[in-house]
């Protein structure tokens, strides 16, 4: 068959270790054979960030603003001991959280369900997806140690020099304090993200906070939450006979545990961070998330949901084989490919990427799979372990089926 062409590049950003590996082998398995790839590339492997003192992430972020979608393989957020590993000049900040911070989106983050492999939640029958707000709180905090007795204070000049004070803690020794910030604009973004993906999708939305305790700043996304969804969505969520739910993050944890799913979970940045993974690793495995970031701006960055299996890439590098699954790194190139097309109108672009995301799924259910889903396996078809390149291999043969 003739490549697909395409007319506006991706933004492509490059990873780590083990999702390196299969980054490349993604694209060369199952995309450039049948695609006219056109991407942007930016190295966001840790060794070229230390190379450009991180400057890479920035300019990787603005392209996506550029040219509208991106697609991001799994990067390392440096610990002390990576510090060391790779010799850094300091400890870099996560390129997710830089570029969430660029792009001021939400986060979309749902798995991939396929017959034989049940979630761990017996209630569960569809999926959940999370959305996560994509900005500030402790992602984007001040901290220190505090070094002995001493008063902490919260201190806010504004423009006009008025001067709000209050106080945090009178410490009677050595401890530890964090300052944390919001802005309303970008609350407000992450409201209409969340009602408007309800509203395309036609799923009902929670959100949920902890305004009773923190009654001035969860409370504030609470009513922000309220007052967009009473002026601007409420008739059309009625319309389609979909809900908006509120409740406290306490009781809605409960609530998804006991629910059918099917639903949109709004939830602030750290709940979001802890929620997903808790979800879709209940739904299977971390490595069987869709993951999107879509900015107010209409811009969206397709990425794993996991790590870099770091694990795995040791084991590479002495020369062993793995099993790592590659799905959720492949889904993030299908959803880019498929968001491309419909921008672009290149039909065949957006049947691509369906029949390859179909391709994937039919692979497992075929009984053929990575070692991470051979254990929770329980489908017709006996289970049979393959290394990631054979797994894309095999995707590739029912891809040709389809395509044929």
């Amino acid at each position: 068959m003739e490549k697909i062409m395409m007319t506006t590049p991706l933004v492509e950003m490059d990873g780590d270790e083990m999702t390196r590996i299969l980054w490349k082998q993604i694209k060369d398995e199952v995309i450039l054979p049948y695609v006219d790839l056109k991407t942007e590339y930016y190295d966001l492997g840790l060794v070229h960030r230390e190379e450009t003192k991180d400057q890479v992430t920035v300019d990787a972020a603005n392209a996506n603003k550029k040219y509208g979608v991106a697609v991001k393989c799994a990067t390392i957020t440096p610990n002390a001991q990576r510090v060391k590993e790779y010799n850094l000049s300091q400890m870099w900040k996560s390129p997710n959280g830089t570029i969430r911070a660029i792009l001021d989106g939400t986060v979309f983050r749902a798995p991939i369900m396929v017959k034989g492999i049940s979630p761990v939640v017996r209630t569960w029958q569809k999926p959940i997806t999370i959305a996560r707000h994509a900005f500030g709180d402790v992602y984007r905090a001040t901290e220190y140690r505090v070094p002995g007795a001493g008063k902490a204070e919260l201190v806010f000049t504004g423009a006009d020099g008025t001067t709000f004070r209050e106080t945090i803690h009178d410490f009677d020794g050595a401890g530890v304090i964090q300052g944390q910030f919001n802005k309303d604009s970008s609350i407000q973004s992450f409201a209409r993200s969340c009602f408007q993906f309800a509203v395309d999708t036609k799923q009902d939305l929670w959100f949920s906070t902890k305004d009773t305790i923190s009654k001035q700043y969860d409370h504030t996304f609470k009513d922000i939450f309220q007052e967009i969804y009473d002026a601007e969505y409420k008739e059309k969520f009625e319309a389609l006979g979909i809900e908006y739910f509120y409740t406290l993050i306490d009781d809605a944890v409960a609530r998804v545990i006991r629910s059918k799913g099917g639903f949109i979970w709004a939830c602030k940045n750290y709940d979001g961070d802890v929620m997903s993974d808790m979800v879709s690793t209940a739904f299977g495995s971390l490595a069987m998330m869709t993951s999107v970031l879509v900015s107010p701006e209409g811009n969206y960055e397709y990425e794993a949901a996991h790590g870099t299996v770091t694990r795995h890439y040791y084991k590479y590098l002495k020369g062993e084989e793995t099993s790592t699954n590659p799905v959720a790194t492949l889904f993030a190139w299908s959803g880019a490919l498929r968001k491309r097309g419909e921008l672009d109108g290149i039909d065949a672009l957006v049947r691509f990427a369906d029949a390859l995301e179909k391709a994937t799924i039919d692979t497992i259910e075929s009984g053929v799979m990575t070692g991470d889903l051979c254990a929770m396996w329980e489908g017709e078809a006996p289970a049979r372990k393959v290394t990631s390149l054979q797994f894309l291999q095999e995707i590739r043969r029912h891809l040709d089926e389809a395509l044929a």
